[in-house]
């Protein structure tokens, strides 16, 4: 017996190494130190910081991955979990130094994987991110046949003087939405069940409703809000951002409020995209389990105060992004969100 006819093929993993390591390579940004493939990846923050924070996460894409696996598209997975890491270091004033993954699966596909990787790169050139190395782990017996895992991890930097703590929110500050793509990486349990077991749809299956099939709808890209967020960042105006992922609104916001503030959330100053309707309306879904369950369109909330409201939706249309609105305010009460 030997390795191969266990199921790793160690000369699929060097194809795939081979591969990969020009897309990495083009990401690369002045910080960094070393090869694709050394034992650790080397970064420098050289001498622009003055008193600098680390902010790191980890993430995953979740059972988004199965809508990958029936469609046979693989190359905006890696763009979703890259931009998902951005977002949750960027509510915290952090922007990205480099990035890793760390991608599972029962037998290598050099082609899949150059296919997830060259997203992964895509998606760092535009955050301005280093892919700084990574993990490509072939587990035979582990994963059904065509499946695979893929998590990413992520180290940003912010000033500490400029941290984004929440720790300012007061009653009488106002929440600004700005608009996801789509159910970005979360509730896609939920939305399977409803498409594939309750309509009985294929991913080729096209909705009038939404004008696209539903694999292209529930595969659109993670959004990024890294680039329309620096001019807010740099001018101070934002207080709190909560990035709406897995628990939607109503668990995410929470998530920033301090002692003694509540949100309040007006679901009616919101025009909820057609896949959200579309979604709630077949599954007859109940509204707190879809706000708790989607992002319901909006992929970021922040928290600024009254007087800045003008000048924040000025900085977002003026950067195109003509969806934001005020969607509500901050009240006195215990940390939650109240609809109304």
């Amino acid at each position: 017996m030997d390795y191969k006819s266990s199921g790793v093929n160690i000369d699929a993993g060097n194809e795939t190494v081979r591969r990969i390591k020009g897309l990495a390579r083009a990401t690369f940004t002045p910080g960094v130190l070393s090869e694709i493939g050394s034992f650790g990846g080397l970064f420098s923050l050289g001498t622009a910081w003055r008193d600098p924070v680390l902010v790191s996460s980890a993430d995953g894409v979740g059972t988004k991955l199965k809508i990958a696996f029936m469609t046979g598209r693989h190359d905006t997975i890696g763009v979703d979990l890259v931009n998902h890491c951005v977002n949750d270091i960027l509510v915290q004033g952090a922007v990205p130094l480099f990035f890793l993954d760390y991608l599972a699966t029962g037998a290598l596909l050099p082609d899949v994987a150059e296919q997830i990787v060259s997203g992964l790169a895509q998606a760092c050139r535009a955050n301005g991110c280093a892919l700084l190395g990574g993990e490509t782990a072939e587990m035979p017996g582990f994963y059904a046949a065509g499946e695979y895992d893929v998590a990413g991890f992520i180290v940003g930097a912010v000033e500490r003087e400029q941290l984004i703590t929440g720790r300012r929110i007061s009653p009488g500050d106002v929440l600004v939405a700005v608009p996801s793509s789509g159910l970005h990486t979360n509730g896609y349990s939920l939305a399977r069940r409803i498409v594939f077991e309750h309509l009985g749809l294929t991913v080729d299956a096209r909705v009038p409703a939404l004008g696209e099939t539903v694999g292209e709808a529930l595969l659109r890209p993670h959004r990024s809000y890294l680039s329309l967020m620096r001019p807010l960042l740099a001018a101070g105006h934002i207080r709190g951002m909560a990035h709406i992922t897995g628990g939607g609104v109503t668990d995410n916001l929470p998530r920033i409020l301090p002692a003694g503030t509540r949100a309040r959330v007006d679901r009616t100053s919101w025009e909820v995209p057609p896949l959200f309707r579309w979604l709630g309306e077949a599954g007859q879904v109940p509204a707190e389990d879809q706000w708790r369950s989607f992002n319901m369109g909006m992929g970021l909330i922040l928290a600024v105060a009254e007087g800045d409201v003008d000048a924040v939706l000025g900085v977002l249309r003026s950067s195109g992004e003509a969806g934001a609105r005020v969607v509500g305010g901050i009240e006195a009460g215990d940390p939650s969100v109240r609809y109304a």
